[in-house]
Parts: C-alpha cells; sequence; structure tokens
C-alpha cells in the first residue's frame, strides 16, 4: 500500500471520527485549542454530547472566561448540524452585535470551501450546505430544508416565526453594573420565559452558557426552578489551589489580571461565585421550631406606595426584646383584596395592636382595615397610623444585623412565604433592587414603633397562644 493511500485512509479515519465524537471534531477543527491533555475541555464536549443525545432537557455550564465556552457551543452548534440537518437552532446573548458574530462564525465555517491539504467541515460533514440566498449573518438556511435552521436573536431582537428544537443562550450579562440591577436580571428572565420558550418545539433542548454573575441571573434562575438540570460547573482556581488548565490561565497571569480587580468580580468571573452572594444584606436569618409564651402579639404593615409594589404585613409575638414571625401577606394584589386579607390574619393571630404605614395612601388602608376588622367581630386590635418621615434605605441597611440577631422566622418559612423569602434572601447592600417592600417591613417589625408605654398599658389584655 503506497504511502498516499495510507494517508487518505488515515484521514479518513479521523473525519468518521469527527462524525461520531464532538471532542474528536472540535480537535480536527480547531487542534490548537481542543487539545487532549486539556481534560476540562473535553469532559464538556463529552457532557454536551451526551446531553445532546440524552433524554436531558436543561444544561447550564458555567466556567471562567478565555476558556472556551462560547467557541465551544460555536463548535457543537457546527456539529450538530453536520449530524442532524434537520435541526432547527436559536442562539440569544446580551445584543444583535453578539449574537450575529457567532451566528455568522457557524455559517462561515459551514460554508468554508475545500482547500488542499486542509481539511474543512464540508471534508466531515458533506451533506450540510448553506441555502443559497438565506444566508444572511443572523438568519440562515441548509439546503434541502424548507424553512431557516438557525436564528440568532438577543432581548432586544426578534425570535418571531421561529421554532427552534435546540436554543443556546450565552453571555446575557454585559458588565457587573448590569449584575447588581435587578430590573435588567427580572427583564432577562422575563425575556427568556415569554418569548424563547415559546418558540422551542417538541423534543427541545436548552443549553444556558454563562458566568455566574448573581444569584438570580438566568443561570441560577433555572437551577433554581427547574428539576434534573444537567450543571458543568468549572473554576479557574481549583480546590487543590491549582488551576483549572496552566495552559489556557496561568497562575502567573491570574494573579497578574486580578491584581487590582474588584473582589466581587473575580469571584464571578473566575470562580462562579455570585457577586450578589458577597454583598447580600441578610447573610442568615433565625428560625424557630416552638413560640415561647407571648408577651404581646403585634403587626407591621407597609402598603404599596405604587402600583408594582408590594404591600409587606407581618404578623408577629413579641418575647424579651425579640421577634417571633407568626404570618405574612406580600402580595401586589389591589388594595380591596389586601385589606380583608390582612384583617383575616390579624384576626386569626389574636393581634393586639398594629402599626400602618400612613404614608401614601396608608391611612386610608388603615381605616379599610378597621372597618373589615368590625365585620369580623374583632375587638382585640387596636390600629395606629403613623407617617414613616426617616429614609428607608438607611432604616434597612442600619437595622440588617439587628434583624438577622432579633427576628425568628417559622422553620418552613421560605416555603410559607416563598416570595418574601426570594426578596429578603437576594436583597444586596450595594446595587439596584427591584423591590425593597419585604425588607422595609422586617425592619418596622424591628424598629416597632409605637406610642409611649403601649405595652405597659395593655400587657394584661393580651391573648396568649397555646
Amino acid at each position: 500500500m503506497n504511502s498516499l493511500l495510507k494517508e487518505e485512509l488515515k484521514k479518513q479515519a479521523y473525519l468518521e471520527l469527527a462524525r461520531r465524537d464532538f471532542f474528536e471534531y472540535c480537535k480536527l477543527m480547531a487542534s490548537d485549542f481542543y487539545k487532549e491533555d486539556r481534560i476540562f475541555l473535553k469532559d464538556v464536549c463529552n457532557q454536551l454530547q451526551d446531553f445532546y443525545n440524552s433524554d436531558e432537557k436543561i444544561c447550564v455550564i458555567n466556567m471562567p472566561p478565555r476558556h472556551g465556552k462560547s467557541r465551544t457551543s460555536g463548535k457543537l452548534v457546527e456539529w450538530v448540524l453536520g449530524i442532524n440537518p434537520d435541526e432547527k437552532i436559536m442562539t440569544g446573548s446580551y445584543n444583535e452585535t453578539l449574537s450575529g458574530t457567532f451566528a455568522k462564525s457557524v455559517r462561515d465555517t459551514i460554508a468554508s470551501e475545500r482547500t488542499e491539504g486542509v481539511i474543512v467541515y464540508n471534508d466531515i460533514f458533506p451533506n450540510t450546505k448553506i441555502k443559497y440566498g438565506e444566508a444572511s449573518s443572523s438568519k440562515w438556511a441548509l439546503e434541502g430544508s424548507g424553512q431557516a435552521n438557525y436564528l440568532a436573536t438577543s432581548p432586544t431582537g426578534t425570535a418571531t416565526g421561529f421554532g427552534c428544537t435546540l436554543m443556546i443562550i450565552d453571555d446575557l450579562i454585559k458588565n457587573v453594573q448590569e449584575a447588581y440591577n435587578e430590573n435588567v436580571l427580572q427583564k432577562q428572565i422575563e425575556w427568556f420565559n415569554n418569548t424563547m420558550l415559546s418558540r422551542t418545539e417538541n423534543g427541545f433542548k436548552l443549553i444556558i452558557i454563562m458566568t455566574r454573575w448573581a444569584s438570580m441571573d438566568l443561570a441560577g434562575y433555572i437551577l433554581e426552578n427547574y428539576d434534573n438540570v444537567r450543571h458543568i460547573n468549572y473554576k479557574a482556581v481549583q480546590e487543590d489551589g491549582l488551576m483549572l488548565c496552566e495552559e489556557v490561565l496561568s497562575r502567573e497571569d491570574y494573579e497578574l489580571k486580578t491584581k487590582n480587580m474588584n473582589k466581587d468580580i473575580i469571584y464571578a468571573n473566575y470562580q462562579q461565585e455570585p457577586i450578589d452572594i458577597k454583598n447580600r444584606l441578610y447573610s442568615k436569618f433565625k428560625t424557630y421550631e416552638k413560640l415561647p409564651p407571648a408577651h404581646y402579639i403585634m403587626n407591621y404593615t407597609d402598603t404599596a406606595d405604587e402600583g408594582s409594589d408590594f404591600l409587606c404585613s407581618i404578623d408577629y409575638l413579641m418575647y424579651n426584646k425579640e421577634y417571633y414571625i407568626l404570618d405574612i401577606v406580600y402580595t401586589q394584589e389591589a388594595m380591596e383584596i389586601t385589606e380583608p386579607l390582612v384583617a383575616k390574619m390579624m384576626t386569626k393571630d389574636h393581634v393586639g395592636y398594629a402599626n400602618i404605614e400612613s404614608n401614601n395612601g396608608g391611612r386610608g388602608f388603615a381605616r379599610n382595615v378597621q372597618r373589615e376588622l368590625k365585620l369580623l367581630n374583632n375587638l382585640h386590635t387596636k390600629i395606629h397610623w403613623f407617617h414613616q418621615s426617616e429614609n428607608k434605605q438607611a432604616r434597612i441597611l442600619s437595622n440588617s444585623t439587628a434583624v438577622m440577631n432579633n427576628i425568628y422566622f417559622p422553620m418552613n418559612w421560605e416555603d410559607r412565604f416563598s416570595e418574601f423569602a426570594r426578596h429578603v434572601k437576594h436583597y444586596i447592600r450595594d446595587g439596584k433592587n427591584e423591590h425593597d417592600d419585604a425588607e422595609d417591613c422586617l425592619t418596622g417589625v424591628y424598629e416597632n414603633p409605637k406610642p409611649t408605654n403601649v405595652l405597659e398599658t395593655r400587657r394584661e389584655s393580651a391573648i396568649k397562644i397555646n
């Protein structure tokens, strides 16, 4: 057998291996980056291929910068379209430019022409070709397909008229300012739920590829709200102190890059530890299994200032200057719903005294709650409305430690008051929070504003909890 024939047989073996194995495809197409000794890259590729062939629906990948997460997702799109030209793929990034660049790179790889001595895409997948006349940078089709095979979009773009079987969302958060902005994070989640998921077809698969900026970024939202999610998570600095890959990011370069970098960004970018975990206002909450004897049962209510705000009303038991949460109403419902709801809660818990902020319509709310209490034959709850003149943000921040040390929640509070729990657990000290109603009301419980000597004058008539 002559040498030319041997070389051709060897080449055909490599091509066949690339068709069958995603990592071998990556090695063949980008041998300078995808190397056999880069174990983490081989693992990512193997897991993605296994995920694609499995019954699993969702995969989340968190990796440090410059370690090939976006590059690998692009290679995956190329490989998937090679083995299944009928696949319909949608990718989303934080803006149209980035998503378009991603799409163009995949398109150009598939469309690359044969070159003597160089293996190109068409050598591996000769039946996968870009359809002439339908090959814009952000939306294109393959030959033989009756519709587009690929669409690139973003939260400001459009996905109308396109259905997908494989969705890849990559790098939605642009910078640390967005990571600190709860409004931006919430809009991205709404875009995912209301736009992207509506474009998926039966049997679809979803891959989220991100640096973990914030605990409630899209990756965090997926991990918290969906079951059976495959999570591929890599840190630049491993638990044993070694670098993930010295050839990609050496210890020397890592220390140089991070020497003057904000610690929060280091944790997020390189260690996949969301910045808001380090910056959360409340680090812990105390819980109780059994209530102490009641000294007095009170309520604190913060009415909704604007239409998007939450009404927060908390019933609590006081004992030795500690506060035990009994029940919470936390809702964006209209006043005609919340007024009887709060009155019923106060009646049920035998509240003796209720403080209701009178700012922005609170006095009217208090009067209506009084009316509802009379309808319930509740003669034991005294309503006191007052104007809160102190700065809300300053109150919340300055009392945060006292709140953690002196307020107790029931053991199952995160399940009972899930939306309230989500807000207080993710409230950050520095940054833009979408809501502060739960924190404001919790602070009010600790501050416990009341007329002078009210507890002493009414203690004897307090109703005990058995």
